[in-house]
């Protein structure tokens, strides 16, 4: 038996959807929506570990994420505009270190922090350009920048890349 576990979108008119969820009978928790609407990353239980899933919502089918098959648990996750950059907090042995898939090339991006700090919760610029990560250092929480600009390409609406021409003196 399938249970309809899912999250309710409401609107200004009253009227309301539920986001598919599957085949898995489990709460989805954390949800993020991409910029243009088109996909919903949340953390879903599965065999007992909170693991990111990634749906279209337009066709209702769970979208292949290569890089994050392991490592749990995950938490936070973060989308940019077009959903091609997927981000969340993830579990490497004792250390907890953030993600970065581009689902467009196939990479994977893990984000270094410096020693003694743990990811809590993260988000993604809608262009995937800049990340900010809340941090826990020794019980103090602060919140980091990271500029992403060398490492991942634009996200735009319409999945434009927006590049401009120098201009001569």
């Amino acid at each position: 038996m399938l249970l309809l576990a899912g999250l309710t979108q409401a609107g200004c008119s009253g009227r309301s959807r539920r986001a598919p969820s599957g085949l898995v009978p489990n709460q989805q928790q954390q949800p993020s929506l991409s910029g243009d609407g088109s996909k919903l990353a949340v953390i879903a239980d599965q065999r007992g570990r909170p693991t990111v899933q990634l749906r279209d919502l337009k066709s209702g089918q769970l979208l292949q994420l290569r890089h994050f098959s392991r490592h749990q648990p995950h938490s936070s996750p973060s989308l940019s505009w077009n959903g091609r950059y997927l981000a969340a907090v993830i579990q490497r042995g004792n250390r907890r270190l953030v993600l970065i898939e581009d689902r467009l090339t196939g990479q994977a991006h893990p984000l270094r922090l410096p020693a003694g700090r743990d990811p809590v919760n993260l988000s993604l610029a809608p262009d995937g350009r800049e990340l900010a990560v809340q941090t826990a250092e020794q019980g103090r929480w602060q919140v980091e920048m990271f500029n992403l600009r060398e490492l991942l390409e634009p996200d735009r609406p319409g999945g434009r890349l927006e590049t401009t021409t120098p201009q001569e003196p």
